[in-house]
């Protein structure tokens, strides 16, 4: 384990000081409606695959622009976004990150969410805890959605009378707070290390989550299904909070709205 976490974190940064190179002279070109890709997502992702599979040859590799979109279900698989916050990234907003995250039989055993601009680098193995920088992370200790501070991620496109903007109504008038940064790895990072509250989503892939999912369950927090169910990386569609208090209210709060 120790091994996998110093390549995690080593490829995450590489990663991202390939953004960092970057950020002044890409190129942005339509992907489709609202989502904006980049060479710098290439970039960044063959020098981490790079890195991973240097040091794990035998070892699967799954990135956000991989032509590969499956979860192997035999061998380990290194789960990668190398641009989490694309939309941030073009306009210069500093919330975007690295997520790297290593997967086996279902079970996340590391991963790394790292902010290049910030040089904040989030880091998890299984059972082992978490840390930002080396310093050992712990949720909050809320457990009410009316005390709460959430964020919640939207798709690239979204109707007016989607359930997401239904759920977000909810939260609005229950929820102290709530915050739509960018960044769903970010955003899982910020609930480990106890700036946020919560987070949820309904329009995720594995690649967004898998390293922050680890964060907050080895930071002490709960991560569940809108129905109260195991979350998958196949189709993740979930809610992680500081506490399992906070988890069943904040489930509570999303589930008035029926799909």
């Amino acid at each position: 384990m120790p091994e996998y976490i110093k390549i995690c974190e080593d490829a995450a940064r590489a990663g991202g000081a390939v953004l960092l190179d970057w950020s002044d002279r890409f190129s942005a070109r339509e992907k489709g409606p609202s989502d904006l890709v980049t060479e710098a997502d290439f970039a960044s992702q063959d020098i981490i695959r790079q890195r991973l599979l240097t040091a794990f040859p035998d070892h699967a590799f799954l990135g956000e622009e991989s032509e590969i979109r499956q979860i192997d279900k035999d061998r380990p698989q290194w789960i990668v976004d190398p641009l989490d916050g694309t939309m941030n990234y073009v306009h210069g907003v500093p919330d975007y990150s690295v997520s790297v995250a290593l997967v086996h039989h279902g079970r996340i055993l590391v991963g790394t969410v790292f902010n290049p601009v910030s040089d904040e680098c989030f880091t998890a193995a299984r059972g082992a805890g978490a840390f930002l920088n080396g310093a050992r992370l712990r949720t909050s200790s809320v457990r009410n959605p009316a005390d709460a501070l959430v964020a919640m991620s939207f798709a690239p496109t979204v109707r007016r009378d989607s359930p997401d903007v239904a759920r977000f109504v909810e939260a609005l008038e229950t929820c102290q707070g709530l915050r739509r940064m960018g960044s769903a790895a970010l955003n899982l990072a910020y609930v480990a290390a106890g700036r946020y509250d919560a987070y949820w989503t309904t329009n995720t892939k594995a690649w967004d989550v898998a390293a922050g999912i680890l964060l907050i369950r080895e930071a002490g927090g709960a991560v569940r299904s809108l129905d109260g169910s195991e979350p998958s990386l196949e189709r993740p569609r979930f809610i992680a909070a500081a506490t399992e208090e906070l988890v069943e209210g904040m489930r509570a709060v999303l589930n008035r709205v029926k799909e």
